[in-house]
């Protein structure tokens, strides 16, 4: 059996889904097998896979349902006693699981494994930026104390042990976005997080599109089943009212006024500091202004990290 298996869900990404699997193939490290979930694809990615003469390869079809049923499927369908997911237009450093392998090895008894990545926005390209300060290069972390920025647990960037999802349960199908957080949330609330800050993954980020995925956001996302347990753990209560506190702007810069009032009225505004707190009170017309300045300064090597 291999040791790692690596967990393609693909959807109509023929543009893609080629340098992606490249990028696989591409690895120091070798010893893995890959799954790929065709959530019902209607264009050339199953031609194009198929023309991989790989072994390695296991092609699955499915009808469409969602990247959490195809990401589900892939862990039922896994050989591997540890899982990687890649999403069909990432693209891995070559040495990504080499990397990995060596973390596997180094702490036998953690079950989480998670590296830095870097973020292209129209051709400029940032590292992450990280809610925890840097105390060498590998750290073992709490996961929403890390994550208030950037995710500590970035969908193709971490490898777990098969068995986190048998405690921690697999990707919430009900869930039509964030369905990614809300899966490292039950992970974080289970287990510690070893995290590398060596750069593992390139992600392309499509700032300008802001409002393409925010409609009806409100009723899309819900923190609202963690709020008992939030209670009695800051450090998950602090780590949701960041993410409320970045879709609430999301929703008021996009126009989605029931979706600010959502998320801005379930946010203890003592988690917020200063500079979020003038955001948040912003009228739209001059956040969007603010928001234009910062697409302009990315331009100039220069990033806000203030609207998340």
């Amino acid at each position: 059996m291999p040791l790692i298996s690596v967990i393609i869900p693909l959807f109509n990404k023929e543009n893609f889904i080629e340098n992606t699997l490249k990028s696989v193939f591409a690895q120091t490290f070798s010893d893995f097998e890959i799954v790929i979930i065709d959530d019902g694809s209607t264009d050339n990615s199953a031609k194009i896979v198929k023309s991989f003469s790989e072994n390695r390869i296991f092609y699955h079809f499915t009808e469409n349902r969602g990247v959490s049923a195809a990401r589900n499927l892939g862990i039922e369908k896994s050989q591997g006693k540890y899982i990687s997911f890649l999403d069909a237009d990432d693209i891995w450093k070559a040495d990504f699981l080499e990397t990995m392998r060596s973390l596997l090895t180094t702490y036998p008894d953690e079950k989480v494994f998670s590296s830095a990545i870097e973020i292209e926005i129209e051709t400029k390209i940032f590292p992450a930026e990280y809610s925890i300060p840097k105390n060498g290069s590998i750290q073992i972390v709490n996961y929403f104390e890390a994550s208030l920025l950037q995710s500590a647990i970035f969908t193709s960037g971490a490898v777990f042990e098969k068995a986190v999802f048998e405690k921690a349960g697999n990707f919430d199908t009900l869930l039509k976005t964030e369905e990614d957080i809300d899966q490292w949330i039950r992970i974080g609330l289970e287990f510690p997080i070893v995290f590398c800050w060596k750069i593992g993954v390139k992600y392309t980020q499509d700032e300008t599109g802001l409002s393409k995925n925010l409609k009806n956001i409100a009723q899309k996302t819900d923190f609202s089943k963690y709020s008992e347990i939030a209670k009695t753990n800051a450090q998950l209560q602090k780590f949701l009212d960041s993410n409320r506190f970045s879709f609430a702007l999301k929703s008021k810069l996009s126009g989605e006024k029931n979706g600010f009032k959502k998320f801005s009225s379930q946010i203890n505004k003592k988690n917020l500091n200063i500079k979020q707190r003038f955001l948040l009170a912003l009228p739209s017309y001059l956040l969007r202004k603010l928001f234009s300045l910062k697409l302009f300064l990315q331009q100039k090597n220069i990033r806000l990290s203030a609207f998340k």
